[in-house]
């Protein structure tokens, strides 16, 4: 059911009513699980307007459908409901190098297409920081998407995107309880990215806005056309479950 978009204190209620649907007679461990799974099974979608963090989690909730950046800002708000530290975590990649089963056209629009940004979040269960990703929602994942699913609550997720300049699937796993970004231990072979972690959601606007700033009108142009494609695929791939 489409819900109108409303006023801010409206929009709050949305999100309220859908954490309490989402975890309600249920322990902190089951709540998170809960709220993870039905974030990401929200259709991804490159087309919803989220250049405001303050709506895009309402926005989300409102349309059934979003990306990464509104998805991931609505899980970090429930998980600070639960009493979770979270912080979010930003990862730069490159939609060509993507191990996708993209259609032929949309491959060579890919290949236009500039760095892109993005977002997911770290949370600190116990003494570990770990990722969750709740980007694709499960239909995509037989078009090679790197849907996580089954997780148990506190083990560490797999990134959706392959981040950039890297070979490695899984990201290294933080440690420290105080903060995110710590270093690996000795004997770890796993790769740290190149990941800048935020702690409010206008720090990770900011930082958004000033990477993205640089593009020019031609890579505006490509990115306006790949998203359109993009998103009238994943239609094509839902349909074919």
């Amino acid at each position: 059911m489409q819900i109108s978009v409303m006023g801010k204190s409206g929009m709050t209620s949305l999100v309220n009513g859908a954490f309490t649907e989402w975890t309600e007679g249920l322990d902190t461990r089951q709540s998170m699980i809960s709220v993870f799974s039905h974030i990401r099974d929200i259709p991804y979608s490159l087309r919803i307007p989220q250049s405001n963090p303050e709506t895009s989690t309402e926005r989300l909730l409102a349309a059934g459908k979003g990306s990464c950046d509104p998805k991931h800002y609505l899980l970090a708000e429930m998980f600070r409901k639960l009493n979770l530290h979270v912080v979010y975590a930003t990862i730069a990649f490159l939609w060509n190098d993507q191990d996708l089963h993209y259609p032929p056209e949309l491959r060579k629009l890919a290949k236009r297409v500039p760095v892109a940004y993005h977002l997911a979040c770290r949370v600190q269960v116990g003494c570990r920081w770990i990722l969750v990703d709740a980007t694709w929602d499960h239909p995509l994942v037989k078009a090679g998407f790197p849907v996580n699913d089954h997780w148990d609550g506190y083990s560490e997720m797999r990134w959706a995107v392959k981040p950039l300049n890297s070979d490695a699937q899984t990201a290294f796993c933080h440690c420290l309880a105080d903060e995110p970004g710590c270093e690996q231990d000795e004997g770890d072979s796993r790769l740290t990215y190149d990941e800048k972690d935020h702690w409010q959601v206008e720090d990770r606007a900011r930082y958004n806005i000033q990477k993205v700033g640089s593009r020019t009108p031609d890579e505006m142009m490509w990115m306006a056309r790949f998203y359109k494609d993009f998103d009238e695929w994943l239609i094509d791939v839902r349909k074919d479950e």
